[in-house]
C-alpha cells in the first residue's frame, strides 16, 4: 500500500509539474492580452466581447452534482496557528471519511495550495472517495494598500503562481474538480484582500481559458446585487460578470444582524432577529430562524434581480457560503444565537428551501460553511458541522449512529441528554434595574463617603479583568502608595501588552462576572467619572465604559487622556485627579445606554488609537474611582 501511494503521489506531481510549465508560458501571453475566454448571457445570438477583443458565446453548464449533492466548505486546520500547523494525509483522510459518512458529496476548497488542496484531491483520487470539489484560487490584494514596489511585486507573483496551481489541479483531476472559484470576497467593501474588478476579471479569464470546468468568483451577495461602495472607480461588476459561468454568493444573516448599518437599509437590508413581537418566548427561537432564512432568501432575490437586469437571467446562482455558529466564541455577540439547536434549525431550513426551489428559480446549491471548527480563527470560529475534535454536532448527528468513528459532541444538558429544537436560544431584553438614586457610585476606594453606594454591594460579583485575559496584571491592595485622603491601598496595574499578529496594547476593566448591569441613568445629565492616578506612563491613555443596549449588541465609548489636558490627567509621577463628564462619553458613542452599564470603568492603551510606542510596561496606580452626579 505504501509503494502504491508513493507511485500515485509521483504521478500526481509529474502531472502538476507538466501543467505548471505550460501555464507559465500562458501567463506571459495573458499579460500581453492573449489567451482566455469569456461568457455571454447564455443566448448564442448575443455575444460578449472579451478583454482581448474576441467575441465569445456560451455559458458552461453547472454540473449536476450541485443539484444532487450536499455541499460544505472544508479546511483541515485544527490548531490555533494555521501558519505553523503540520497538515498530514491522516488528518485529511479522517476528515474526508467523516464528510462522506455524513452524506456530504461536494466540498469547497479555498485555495490551490499543495499543503491543502493538492493533498485533498490526491487523497480523494487515490482512495476512490465519492466526493466532488469546488476548487478555489486564492488571490491577494496589491492595488489598494500603499505597498512598496517589492511587496506589491511579490504579491502579484504569488497570485500568478496560485492561478497556475489552480489550472494545474483542475486539469489534473477533471473528474473530481467540477468548478473553480477565482477570488474569495475580493470586491465587497469590507474586504481585506481587495482586488479591482478589472484585475479579477483578468485572473478569471486566464483560468477559464485553460480549463474545461465552469468558473466563478465567490463574494458577498451585495456584490452580486450591484453594490460596490469601496474603490468604486476600479470596480465594475460587469467586467467580472462577462467572465463567469455562474454566480456564487455569500449570505450570513447572523453577521448582518451584528454588523449591518441599520440606518441604511437600501445598502444593507437588515432583518428582525430579535422577534421581540413574538410574546410567547417558546416560539421566539423558531420565529428568529424563520426570519434568518427569510433574510437569506432576500439576499438571493437581490442578486437574482440585479443579474436579470444586467442581462444575466441565464446565469445560475449558488449560495457559496452561509452558516450559523453553534457556539458564541467568547465575543458575546452571539449569546442569543450561537447554539447547536439554532444551527440545526438554520441548516434544516436551508436544505428544505434549496430542495424545493433549485429547479424553479431558487439557488441551484448551497455550500454550507463549514465542515469543521478552526481555532485559529479566534472569534470567527464555531461554524462547524463538527467541532475541532471531529465530534458530530447536533446538526449532523442523525446521519449516523454514534460509534468509535462517529462520535457525538457532548451536550451541556443534565445527564448528557441530546439536544432538541426547543433548546434553541432566542432574544431576551436586558434586565432593567431601578435607577440608582445615590449621588455617588463607588467602584474602588478605601475610605467610606457619606451618601455613597458601593458597586460591589449592588453587584456582588463585580471584579477586575484584563483585556484578552492577560494584557495587564494588577494588585488590588497595593500598599506602596495611595491617593491623599484615601489610604492605605491603591490599585496598581502593570501593562502586559498583547503582541499577536499586530501590536495591540492592553486594558483592564471593572465589570460583573455574570454581565449583571447597573442602572446609572440618573447620572446622565451632569454625571462625571472620577479617579485619582499616579504614573509616569509615557504618552496617552484611554478611559471608557460600556453598556448593554435594547438590541443586545452593546456599546462602548472612550476618551483619550494626555498630560495636562482639561480632564486633569498627568503622568508626572504624582497623584492627580481626573474627572470626565459622562457627556463626553455619550458624545463619543450615542448608542451608550446608561440604564444598562456593564463595564463601569475601563483603563487601556490601544496603540492604534493613542499613537503610543508599543511595549510600555510602566506601573500605574489608580485610586478612589467613582461616578458622581
Amino acid at each position: 500500500m505504501r509503494s502504491q501511494t508513493l507511485n500515485s503521489f509521483r504521478s500526481t506531481a509529474n502531472r502538476l509539474t507538466q501543467a505548471l510549465t505550460a501555464i507559465a508560458a500562458a501567463l506571459v501571453l495573458a499579460a500581453c492580452g492573449g489567451g482566455g475566454t469569456t461568457t455571454d448571457n447564455g443566448v448564442t445570438t448575443s455575444a460578449t466581447i472579451s478583454n482581448n477583443g474576441t467575441a465569445q458565446t456560451g455559458l458552461r453548464a453547472l454540473p449536476a452534482a450541485y443539484l444532487t449533492r450536499r455541499a460544505v466548505s472544508y479546511s483541515p486546520f485544527r490548531s490555533g496557528n494555521r501558519d505553523t500547523e503540520t497538515v498530514t494525509d491522516t488528518m485529511v483522510k479522517q476528515d474526508l471519511d467523516l464528510l462522506v459518512a455524513g452524506g456530504i458529496g461536494l466540498i469547497r476548497l479555498f485555495d490551490s495550495s499543495e499543503r491543502v488542496s493538492a493533498r485533498t484531491l490526491r487523497l480523494i483520487n487515490d482512495n476512490h472517495l465519492d466526493l466532488k470539489v469546488h476548487l478555489g484560487v486564492y488571490v491577494n490584494s496589491f492595488e489598494y494598500w500603499n505597498l512598496d514596489a517589492a511587496t506589491s511585486a511579490n504579491i502579484q507573483a504569488f497570485n500568478d503562481a496560485e492561478v497556475a496551481r489552480g489550472v494545474a489541479l483542475a486539469n489534473s483531476y477533471p473528474d473530481i474538480v467540477i468548478a473553480v472559484s477565482v477570488g474569495n470576497e475580493t470586491l465587497v467593501d469590507w474586504s481585506t484582500v481587495n482586488v479591482s474588478s478589472k484585475k479579477l476579471a483578468s485572473y478569471i479569464q486566464t483560468v477559464r481559458g485553460q480549463i474545461v470546468q465552469p468558473v466563478t468568483t465567490d463574494d458577498n451577495y451585495a456584490v452580486y446585487a450591484g453594490k460596490l461602495p469601496q474603490h468604486a472607480a476600479g470596480n465594475q461588476i460587469s467586467e467580472v460578470l462577462a467572465q463567469i459561468d455562474f454566480a456564487s454568493i455569500h449570505s450570513y444573516p447572523s453577521e448582518d444582524a451584528q454588523y449591518s448599518n441599520f440606518a441604511d437599509a437600501d445598502t444593507w437590508p437588515d432583518w428582525d432577529w430579535q422577534q421581540a413581537g413574538v410574546s410567547d418566548v417558546n416560539l421566539r427561537a423558531a420565529a428568529m430562524m424563520n426570519a434568518a432564512i427569510g433574510k437569506t432568501k432576500k439576499d438571493f432575490a437581490a442578486a437574482r434581480t440585479y443579474l436579470d437586469a444586467k442581462g444575466k437571467a441565464q446565469l445560475p446562482i449558488i449560495i457559496g457560503e452561509t452558516g450559523w455558529k453553534a457556539v458564541d466564541p467568547g465575543t458575546g455577540r452571539y449569546k442569543f444565537m450561537g447554539h447547536p439547536a439554532n444551527q440545526k434549525m438554520y441548516y434544516d431550513r436551508l436544505m428544505t428551501w434549496v430542495d424545493s426551489t433549485k429547479n424553479s428559480g431558487g439557488p441551484k446549491s448551497i455550500i454550507y460553511f463549514e465542515a469543521f471548527d478552526e481555532p485559529w480563527k479566534g472569534s470567527d470560529d464555531k461554524w462547524g458541522l463538527f467541532n475541532v475534535n471531529r465530534q458530530a454536532r447536533y446538526v449532523i448527528q442523525g446521519k449516523n449512529t454514534a460509534s468509535a468513528t462517529w462520535v457525538y459532541e457532548p451536550t451541556n444538558k443534565t445527564a448528557g441528554a441530546p439536544y432538541v429544537d426547543s433548546d434553541a436560544l432566542y432574544y431576551m431584553p436586558p434586565t432593567l434595574k431601578t435607577a440608582i438614586p445615590e449621588n455617588r457610585y463607588t467602584i474602588y476606594a478605601d475610605t467610606a463617603t457619606p451618601g455613597e453606594v458601593l458597586a460591589k454591594t449592588l453587584t456582588p460579583d463585580m471584579k477586575w479583568d484584563a483585556f484578552d485575559g492577560g494584557t495587564a496584571t494588577r494588585n488590588e491592595a497595593d500598599a506602596s502608595t495611595s491617593a491623599p485622603g484615601d489610604g492605605p491601598n491603591s490599585l496598581s496595574i502593570i501593562p502586559n501588552p498583547a503582541f499577536n499578529t499586530v501590536q495591540y496594547g492592553w486594558g483592564l476593566l471593572a465589570h460583573s462576572a455574570t454581565d449583571v448591569n447597573d442602572n446609572l441613568s440618573a447620572y446622565a445629565a451632569n454625571g462625571r467619572l472620577n479617579f485619582r492616578i499616579n504614573t509616569t506612563y509615557a504618552g496617552k491613555m484611554k478611559i471608557g465604559i460600556s453598556t448593554d443596549t435594547d438590541s443586545r449588541s452593546g456599546a462602548e465609548a472612550y476618551v483619550i487622556l494626555s498630560n495636562g489636558d482639561s480632564y486633569g490627567y498627568c503622568n508626572t509621577g504624582v497623584w492627580c485627579t481626573v474627572s470626565i463628564p459622562l457627556s463626553a462619553l455619550t458624545a463619543a458613542n450615542p448608542n451608550l445606554d446608561l440604564r444598562y452599564v456593564l463595564n463601569r470603568f475601563i483603563i487601556s492603551d490601544k496603540y492604534a488609537d493613542t499613537g503610543n510606542t508599543p511595549g510600555a510596561t510602566t506601573k500605574i496606580n489608580i485610586d478612589n474611582i467613582y461616578w458622581s452626579k
